[in-house]
């Protein structure tokens, strides 16, 4: 008999490009509400760069805003 082999198939990958750099965002405000929510999970929890695409530097700034806005009680 004759070994079967599974093909597997490749894998699409898309080039993630940071939202904030293409806007030309210098910095994240924790009152803005709108953009801090875009970066959560439905249960508050800031989601990882692998996912939603964001460069080092504003990954820093969207976690530092989520936690001051958390602080305020303006995002859960």
């Amino acid at each position: 008999m004759r070994p079967t082999i599974k093909k597997r198939r490749k894998k699409v990958l898309r080039v993630k490009i940071c939202r904030l750099c293409e806007n030309h965002v210098k910095s994240v405000d924790f009152k803005d509400v709108e953009l801090l929510r875009r970066y959560q999970t439905e249960q508050g929890r800031i989601l990882p760069r692998r996912i939603t695409g964001t460069c080092y530097t504003h990954q820093k700034m969207l976690a530092q805003a989520v936690k001051r806005a958390r602080q305020l009680a303006l995002v859960p």
